[in-house]
């Protein structure tokens, strides 16, 4: 969910930059935006590795 946040709160700030010409601000949305995508990025690794522990799990326990 930080990742949504991050994202909404670059998109933002970007935008405020943009149309105060305002290039730090800009700046930093973006990389606000970027963090957002790297925070998905990370919990969807998470997640995968977690099915794949589960997986494993499960056919040791099948196995038994």
């Amino acid at each position: 969910m930080g990742e949504n946040i991050d994202k909404a709160k670059g998109h933002a700030k970007e935008a405020v930059g943009d149309l105060t010409d305002d290039e730090r601000l800009e700046r930093e949305g973006k990389l606000d935006q970027a963090s957002g995508d790297v925070k998905g990025a990370a919990e969807d690794a998470k997640d995968k590795v977690g099915e794949g522990v589960d997986a494993v799990r499960d056919r040791l326990t099948d196995d038994d």
